[in-house]
């Protein structure tokens, strides 16, 4: 592969990832499990969708900047990279801080943690914190592979 190759690649990869990016937030936190879960308050249901919505057009945004035609083409790519990795550097801010506000990984009426079973003992994993890790060793095989 010549070098322009691998950058079509990469940027076929990031277009990817952030399609998903936006496309799952919109599916799982609009899903009655979120946004219309009765159970929930509805100032809640409003910040996630409100956040689901930040998501999606941020995602929409990236792609944008990958794909735009004209100057800067590298200097775009790199920052549609960043702003990939915003959403999951905020959730893992939110995850060490859950403690100041009370915050949980999972709730009761929504999609449990994966339960693994190893040497005897049992895990639970949440699946976002799976995700979200994924989505960051994406990102840097991405930039490997764009350099």
């Amino acid at each position: 592969m010549n070098h322009w190759d691998h950058r079509i690649a990469a940027r076929v990869l990031l277009t990817g990832l952030c399609g998903i990016q936006g496309l799952a937030t919109l599916a799982i936190d609009l899903h009655r499990s979120h946004a219309t879960n009765p159970r929930w308050p509805g100032h809640a249901r409003f910040h996630v969708a409100w956040q689901s919505m930040n998501v999606a057009l941020l995602s929409a945004l990236e792609i944008g900047l990958i794909w735009w035609c004209g100057p800067h083409a590298t200097q775009r790519f790199y920052l549609a990279v960043i702003l990939a990795s915003v959403s999951c550097f905020g959730f893992l801010l939110a995850l060490l801080g859950r403690r100041l506000y009370g915050g949980t990984l999972s709730d009761p009426n929504g999609i449990s943690p994966a339960r693994i079973a190893i040497a005897g003992r049992t895990l639970s994993i949440d699946l976002n914190l799976v995700a979200i890790v994924a989505a960051l060793l994406t990102l840097a095989a991405i930039l490997r592979i764009y350099s």
